[in-house]
């Protein structure tokens, strides 16, 4: 029998860069902008409420401090494991609106403590800058790969002496432009990587050859994170990094179709998009217009 659906939201923006000097990231927004298109009814989900996020204050944080914002990040992301890991366990399958990347953090821990499982990242950049390949990291949100694969500052990657949440093994990156910066060391790591082109060229085929390596005996299941700006800039400018080479709608809906139709697949977690870029709402229908299909 189908697992049930349920969504949360998780509106964290603790990972981002301020936009402009005296604001926020306005990615906090994006649980409401979906949800106001009548989301939930539309993928028959029940709703698990809000994990309501600390206060972003950067402080008087300066490169070279780690990452920014790392104690509220930490707190926040045992209660989202704690809201999510309660979920799993009453056989629900998750749909978490963030937020931003780090908000990954919260289903890689709750998934941990319930054994072995993988990673599928849908993402326009890899999220890999470590203090190993950038001169200082900063915004979590560029660092999440990294940091549930166990690759920075202890107080994010071993929460619970649980870390790394995700073996690099299990983990695959889908979505990343052709220059992406930090590829060769997620190659290197030994993580599987298919570029927005080859997506674009046949994404049936790139979902297929992701299950075949996530869909292993000595996985629990695994988990689909996706970073809108994994989409073209011309169809979803309304992101912090907006970048050419991207997939379209209809290939994002036929790369997560087979992911989210897995009988191992656990849950989704949705972020980047942010309402302040879209005044109209036009860019919040046409991704909830996917995100339902994908459910189809």
């Amino acid at each position: 029998m189908a697992r049930s659906r349920v969504v949360v939201d998780g509106p964290s923006n603790l990972g981002l860069r301020a936009p402009v000097v005296g604001a926020v990231p306005g990615c906090y927004k994006l649980a409401g902008a979906i949800r106001d298109q009548g989301f939930l009814r539309r993928i028959g989900a029940e709703d698990a409420g809000c994990v309501t996020p600390p206060r972003y204050d950067r402080g008087g944080w300066k490169p070279g401090d780690g990452v920014f914002n790392a104690p509220q990040m930490a707190s926040y992301t045992v209660k989202l494991a704690d809201r999510v890991g309660k979920l799993l366990d009453d056989e629900k399958f998750v749909v978490l609106l963030g937020g931003e990347c780090s908000n990954l953090l919260g289903p890689a821990l709750a998934m941990k403590r319930r054994g072995r499982y993988g990673v599928v990242y849908l993402d326009g950049h890899s999220d890999f800058r470590t203090v190993d390949n950038s001169p200082y990291v900063g915004a979590a949100g560029g660092e999440a790969l990294a940091l549930v694969t166990g690759r920075g500052q202890a107080d994010l990657t071993n929460l619970e002496e649980l870390g790394p949440y995700t073996l690099d093994t299990d983990a695959a990156l889908l979505g990343i432009r052709e220059d992406d910066e930090y590829v060769a060391d997620v190659e290197k790591a030994g993580i599987p990587v298919w570029a927005a082109l080859t997506i674009a060229a046949d994404p049936a085929r790139a979902a297929t050859r992701v299950l075949e390596h996530l869909e292993r005996d000595e996985l629990d299941g695994f988990w689909v994170h996706l970073d809108v700006d994994i989409l073209d800039a011309e169809v979803m400018p309304a992101v912090d990094s907006p970048d050419p080479g991207g997939i379209d709608h209809a290939q994002l809906q036929a790369l997560l179709r087979p992911l989210l139709a897995s009988p191992q697949c656990s849950g989704i977690d949705i972020g980047i998009y942010d309402p302040d870029l879209d005044p109209d709402g036009s860019y919040a229908a046409e991704l909830t217009d996917t995100l339902v299909a994908s459910f189809s």
